[in-house]
């Protein structure tokens, strides 16, 4: 049987679908209670303890402080935020920005891809861009 596609066009379509399932891997390692506790944390300009935490997301869900709880400890343990004892509780930040945050998880997916996939990804990103934002890529960082 004749197959449609030539072997480099399976080969290709095969490394998408590996970026696709690590893509969904890396999400998964983060889940959308976890997202949007890190979101309210990058949010904040101090560190917030589980109560803070539990009464902002209960603003928009009813959750149980004991899940926050856990959901905290979990993110501190993956390194995603740090902790730190004040007046007997424990207060959160995020360990890193959320734009390092982002460039990681980026570099992490297109590092398993092969040269040719990750110029094309990054060739996608790059138009999906607005040209003030393109012309910041160029602009040296500042920090």
């Amino acid at each position: 049987m004749a197959s449609y596609y030539a072997k480099s066009e399976i080969d290709n379509l095969s490394l998408t679908w590996g970026l696709v399932a690590l893509m969904l891997g890396a999400m998964a390692s983060r889940g959308e209670l976890e997202q949007r506790v890190m979101e309210l944390l990058w949010q904040s300009r101090t560190p917030q303890s589980v109560g803070d935490v539990h009464a902002l997301l209960s603003k928009e869900r009813e959750l149980a402080y004991t899940t926050v709880m856990t959901v905290l400890d979990r993110l501190a343990k993956k390194g995603l935020v740090e902790r730190e004892l004040a007046a007997r509780a424990w207060r959160y930040r995020p360990a890193s920005s959320q734009a390092e945050v982002i460039a990681r998880e980026m570099g992490a997916l297109l590092g398993v891809a092969a040269p040719e996939v990750r110029v094309e990804a990054l060739r996608a990103l790059a138009l999906g861009l607005s040209p003030e934002e393109r012309a910041q890529l160029v602009e040296p960082a500042v920090g």
